[in-house]
């Protein structure tokens, strides 16, 4: 669904910063190989996401989604020079996948790439956060989101993705439709949660900046 129509999308991203080449390479190589490449981030949402970074200039970044790693790579982009990033997914095949651009890029040292579901895998890292990008199933999001906030240091930014899901949000909710109904508590629990304050960015398909208090 396209909240704005195609020609604004393309005005929006002309007149944004342009694609680095190894983001626009990774970009192409997902597009021609990877099964559902709509989840990539792509150009615009990846600009959004890098000044984002540059602007917290994080020390502790989690993923939570890497998917090919396009993401990944432009939290990178902000961050310090000592800084580490943990993204976890559960796609065994995309794990050299990432790692063939991770590797690529000048922080490659500095990105931990775990294998896994990601509620059992957070719980082991014994690191305060932030910056956290939560893009994944969308089901879990109320359980990546109370196994976050313990992890966050004070003013850490959270961004969820997706959380307008296509529009489906503001539409009657369908019988079965689990991942909206789960979206729209998490919209409205991260409105009231007194331990952070939000505002939610119609970019894409909806991000959430989240800043914990």
């Amino acid at each position: 669904m396209h909240f704005l129509s195609e020609d604004l999308e393309d005005y929006v991203t002309a007149h944004s910063q342009d694609e680095p080449e190894l983001l626009a390479q990774l970009n192409k190589e997902t597009y021609q190989k990877i099964l559902l490449p709509r989840m990539l981030s792509g150009h615009f949402q990846g600009r959004v996401l890098s000044m984002l970074s540059k602007l917290i200039r994080p020390t502790s970044i989690l993923e939570i989604g890497t998917y090919t790693g396009y993401a990944t790579l432009c939290l990178c982009e902000g961050m310090q020079a000592n800084g580490i990033v943990h993204t976890i997914d559960i796609k065994e095949e995309l794990v050299d996948f990432q790692r063939k651009y991770f590797d690529q890029s000048p922080w490659g040292n500095q990105i931990v790439q775990h294998l896994g579901e990601a509620v059992e895998v957070i719980p082991t890292l014994d690191t305060k956060f932030d910056l956290v990008f939560i893009d994944a199933d969308k089901e879990n999001y109320l359980n990546y989101y109370e196994l976050i906030v313990p992890k966050m240091n004070k003013g850490g930014i959270i961004l969820s993705d997706n959380v307008l899901w296509s529009g489906k949000v503001v539409e009657p909710l369908k019988e079965g439709d689990l991942s909206t109904k789960i979206l729209l508590e998490y919209n409205q629990r991260l409105k009231n949660d007194p331990r952070v304050e939000t505002v939610l960015l119609p970019i894409r398909d909806g991000l959430t900046l989240s800043r914990v208090l």
